[in-house]
């Protein structure tokens, strides 16, 4: 077949031609013909759910996984490239479809009722989630429910934001934007918690949230160990990409007996691997690690303001490192000075996670691997895990 190939997907999921073009919804092995057409190739499949491409919350429903994975892989091939870096990329983890355990979704008052989804792509306007491909059926479930009571109680043309998290107990909710004025409020919350089995119902009028329904305490299990789940606390997105990722750390310290993980959160890494000390900056995240790890050494402690220094660091064999999406130049700038032996270092951004890792090895480490976890499938978001050693 003549016409412009395409060879690879970019990074906001488009897809690219041999000759350099932008192709929407292009895919390798489909075919730019020469009047414009796209001729789809092997890996171009039907997008499974009515709302693709309306939705912004799936980028890619029309790649099979075979080219979702080497997206994932050129991703981070691609960033690395940039610093001059390269390494082996192990075989991609795919999350399945409807295995998302949080969501953060958004409702509009509309006449007497209410819609409910993600927003369109490069839009505000929300498209009503009718039907679903990557959440868990559990908050899926919940999705008509909570159609039914914003229809009664958000004010007409108000927007509110939801929260889910499904945690040991349950649906976790919390709603911003949703007023819980008044007795009829009050009562129609409350009795759709109970009505739903809701593990918490929260609300934030502005001032933080705060539970208004809550039968018994909160926790999210951890590599078998209960901890307590603040609310809006952060959580991997899939449970299995949550494994995924905490294998890979424990391949990249192995061998090591004193760890330190930094960024910990509510201590997914600083658990699985026993970890010595753990550095968290959000206070009821460290709060909640330090009483379900009383043998881990946690600090209430923001480390883009006050990162570990050589000599901090220097007691520790090994170093975990799990930041947002900013990275962690200051922080890996002293790691790359310090004696620790091993770091693990997992991103939800390969280009940040590639500056840092050029510090790293030009500090003398050596990148001896990363693997790719698609817990965002069909999305352009990717993360993955790494090995650095001397």
């Amino acid at each position: 077949m003549s016409g412009d190939p395409v060879v690879r997907i970019a990074a906001r999921g488009d897809g690219v031609t041999a000759s350099g073009k932008h192709v929407a919804f292009g895919v390798p092995g489909d075919v730019l013909l020469d009047d414009g057409a796209l001729a789809p190739g092997p890996h171009h499949q039907d997008p499974p759910c009515r709302h693709f491409p309306e939705c912004g919350g799936c980028q890619l429903q029309h790649v099979d996984d075979e080219a979702y994975r080497g997206y994932l892989t050129s991703r981070i091939a691609g960033a690395l490239a940039q610093h001059d870096l390269e390494t082996e990329i192990r075989a991609p983890h795919l999350s399945p479809p409807n295995s998302r355990r949080r969501a953060s979704l958004r409702a509009l008052k509309v006449g007497q009722g209410a819609v409910i989804g993600f927003n369109a792509a490069k839009s505000h306007r929300i498209v009503d989630m009718r039907e679903n491909f990557i959440l868990r059926p559990e908050l899926l479930a919940l999705v008509d429910p909570l159609r039914r009571l914003l229809g009664r109680i958000l004010l007409p043309k108000r927007t509110a934001e939801l929260q889910l998290a499904l945690i040991d107990q349950g649906v976790d909710v919390m709603m911003k934007g949703v007023s819980a004025d008044g007795l009829s409020s009050i009562e129609a919350l409350t009795s759709f918690a109970a009505d739903n089995r809701l593990a918490r119902l929260s609300i934030d009028q502005g001032l933080g949230p705060e539970a208004i329904y809550q039968p018994e305490a909160a926790t999210i299990t951890l590599s078998g160990v209960r901890t307590a789940f603040p609310t809006g606390a952060f959580l991997q997105a899939t449970e299995d990409g949550e494994a995924a990722l905490v294998a890979a750390v424990r391949d990249a310290v192995a061998g090591e007996t004193v760890i330190a993980d930094l960024f910990a959160g509510l201590g997914t890494f600083a658990l699985a691997v026993r970890a010595s000390y753990a550095a968290e900056a959000g206070r009821d995240a460290a709060a909640a690690l330090k009483a379900s790890a009383p043998n881990v050494l946690v600090e209430h402690r923001d480390l883009y303001r006050r990162p570990l220094d050589a000599g901090e660091l220097g007691r520790f064999g090994a170093v975990i490192l799990d930041p947002p999406r900013a990275g962690a130049e200051e922080q890996v700038r002293a790691l790359a000075a310090s004696s620790a032996r091993r770091i693990a270092y997992v991103s939800c951004n390969p280009a940040t996670f590639a500056r840092d890792a050029k510090v790293l090895t030009d500090g003398g480490y050596n990148l001896h691997w990363v693997v790719p976890v698609g817990q965002f499938r069909w999305s352009t978001h990717v993360e993955l895990a790494a090995a650095f050693a001397r």
